[in-house]
């Protein structure tokens, strides 16, 4: 069923009932809108950006933070066969303006954080007529049309555009976490079974409520909506991730599913350790699952959240943009007991672990993980060298390294690109970060490899203590003796995790920072 459908079915049997919520503590606000008024705003703007010319393989720019118009806006632009292509909200200027014009784009849909560095390259957008501007009236800039003047009187009934399951719907921008932005187009059969594969992972019904948290522009927290939206089940759409926010949207929204970054949940955690917030305080008892996915768990923060939430399922997913999403590898909440482990192939998807030559890796050893199912990509758009590199008979090379344990579970070992190779042995960050997260002190921790003229590279750990508690370097060292010395840090740096809006660790801005720097200390 295309995607399309799935909304005008939820509208026809669940017209009155509430779809989506927002919710921004910051400024006390709270709207919300049904799946009859969803539907209804998809099919205005949809029915405006055809009046405006805009047909069936265009593109058009999504630039908005997360609100209550988001997905209206992301649904509207598929229904008239043209290809949203939503962007990161921490892009510069400069990432924009190469973002639209890889794409073309012809139209843009843009919110009020935005209008600074629109204006700057504004001239430069030479494919875009049309901008559309999402915020108060006030802060419209005069080259754009309020999103209600662009939509004005048009019919909220379905255009109707005929539309294929193989047609191209979107076009995504990697992270950029390892180099240049790449476009990755995505179908509508892929946005589909991003749909199925949720909903079979995580068996919501109609009766669930999620909670989406990260940033819709991003495959993972739509594609983890997905499964509630295949039922025609609410969402909430939280701007904000202080923990007691969170735990008030739970419990004053009966909030039966939350997806969370490592970070996040981190910082519940803590908060709840040091008190500042009381858990008693809270209704709690309906949230049933909590997931985690976009980067390695520490095993240790899942031991620690089951303590404090014992009665929770957990789950972990695994997946990139270029596979729709989470889901081609999940643990699945009947294997806590491979807590640290990213799980198995995912419904209706196939794994391998493989060396350079694409040749499978015998069972334990490391290689690079790759993928196939019905949601993978189906090319790196105007860039066939970068498809070539990635795409082989269906089969997606993920770019991580991973290996597979006695009982076929797949373990993230790291990125192929974050490998560090010190005196001829390669190191898997990923494990020194998931050793380090036991100290009952840190509260994150990453590592990174700098060059070193004797053994062409050494372990650096960047180190963020708990609020409360103090660590200096001797404590640190000495925690870690229980690793093979060639292992351990050779260098510390105690300061902040940059992660981007996934919660991935921003390793190359780490690489940049601290390369060349004078270090801490020297083992």
């Amino acid at each position: 069923m295309i995607i399309g459908e799935i909304l005008a079915r939820n509208a026809r049997m669940y017209g009155e009932e509430t779809a989506l919520i927002e919710r921004d503590p910051a400024k006390s606000k709270r709207v919300a809108i049904t799946w009859k008024q969803f539907d209804e705003t998809a099919n205005r703007i949809a029915n405006a950006l055809l009046k405006r010319g805009i047909r069936k393989g265009d593109k058009v720019i999504h630039l908005m933070m997360n609100c209550l118009e988001w997905l209206p806006v992301y649904f509207g632009i598929l229904r008239t066969g043209a290809w949203a292509v939503p962007l990161n909200f921490r892009f510069s200027g400069d990432d924009i303006l190469l973002c639209a014009g890889i794409a073309e784009a012809k139209a843009m849909f843009f919110g009020e954080e935005f209008i600074e560095r629109i204006d700057a390259i504004r001239d430069d957008l030479s494919t875009i007529r049309h901008f559309i501007f999402i915020g108060p009236e006030n802060s419209r800039p005069p080259y754009a049309e309020s999103l209600e003047n662009f939509t004005g009187s048009m019919s909220d009934v379905n255009p109707d555009v005929p539309i294929s399951v193989l047609d191209e719907a979107a076009l995504y921008f990697t992270s950029g976490t390892t180099g240049t932005p790449k476009p990755i187009l995505i179908t509508h059969r892929n946005l589909e079974f991003a749909c199925i594969i949720e909903n079979r992972h995580h068996n919501q019904t109609h009766e669930d409520n999620f909670l989406c948290i990260p940033p819709l522009y991003h495959t993972g927290a739509k594609m983890h909506w997905f499964g509630n939206f295949i039922v025609g089940a609410k969402a909430v759409i939280l701007k904000g991730v202080k923990p007691q926010w969170i735990l008030e949207a739970v419990s004053e929204e009966a909030v039966t599913i939350v997806w969370l970054l490592v970070p996040w949940a981190q910082d519940i955690l803590v908060a709840l350790e040091t008190g500042e917030l009381d858990l008693p305080k809270y209704k709690i008892d309906q949230w049933r699952l909590m997931h985690i996915g976009a980067q390695p768990v520490p095993p240790s923060l899942i031991k620690n959240w089951k303590k404090v939430f014992p009665g929770h399922d957990y789950d972990t997913n695994y997946g990139l943009s270029e596979s729709t999403g989470p889901g081609c590898v999940h643990l699945g909440i009947e294997n806590i007991h491979k807590v640290g482990a990213i799980g198995v192939p995912g419904f209706d998807w196939e794994c391998r672990i493989v060396d350079r030559s694409l040749k499978n890796v015998p069972r334990g050893e490391p290689g690079e993980l790759m993928v196939k199912g019905p949601c993978v990509m189906k090319e790196y758009y105007k860039n066939p060298k970068a498809t070539s590199e990635t795409l082989f008979d269906g089969w997606l090379l993920t770019g991580d390294m991973a290996r597979v344990d006695e009982d076929g579970f797949i373990w993230l070992v790291d990125r192929k690109k974050d490998v560090i190779i010190t005196g001829g042995e390669n190191i898997f960050p990923v494990e020194i970060e998931d050793f380090l997260m036991d100290n009952p002190k840190l509260q994150d921790a990453a590592v990174i490899g700098l060059p070193d003229e004797r053994l062409g590279e050494i372990v650096a750990a960047i180190i963020k203590v708990k609020p409360g508690q103090t660590m200096d370097e001797k404590e640190l060292l000495a925690f870690c003796d229980k690793l093979p010395r060639y292992k351990r840090p050779r260098k510390v740096f105690f300061d902040d995790v940059p992660r981007n809006p996934t919660g991935k660790i921003e390793k190359p801005k780490l690489r940049k920072k601290y390369s060349g720097m004078e270090e801490s200390f020297k083992i």
